[in-house]
């Protein structure tokens, strides 16, 4: 994985993202994001660490191609 020297990973190259990197990611708003992992538990792309809530990068995207409608 590409990391530059300060430990930044660019949110292309991450396995999984926040709720706010996922906002910035997709250009899907925090509350619409949360709503989905809320209707969603339990599916593969949502990943609960304790009360946080974070989203595989790449399943994410397979989910959102599958939908026609957020």
């Amino acid at each position: 994985m590409e990391v530059k020297s300060n430990g930044y990973v660019p949110l292309w190259r991450k396995y999984s993202l926040s709720i706010q990197e996922a906002a910035e990611y997709y250009g899907i708003g925090e509350k619409r994001l949360r709503q989905i992992a809320y209707e969603n538990q339990g599916e593969d792309f949502v990943l609960e660490i304790g009360t946080h809530i974070r989203f595989k990068r790449k399943l994410f995207e397979e989910y959102l191609d599958s939908v026609t409608g957020i």
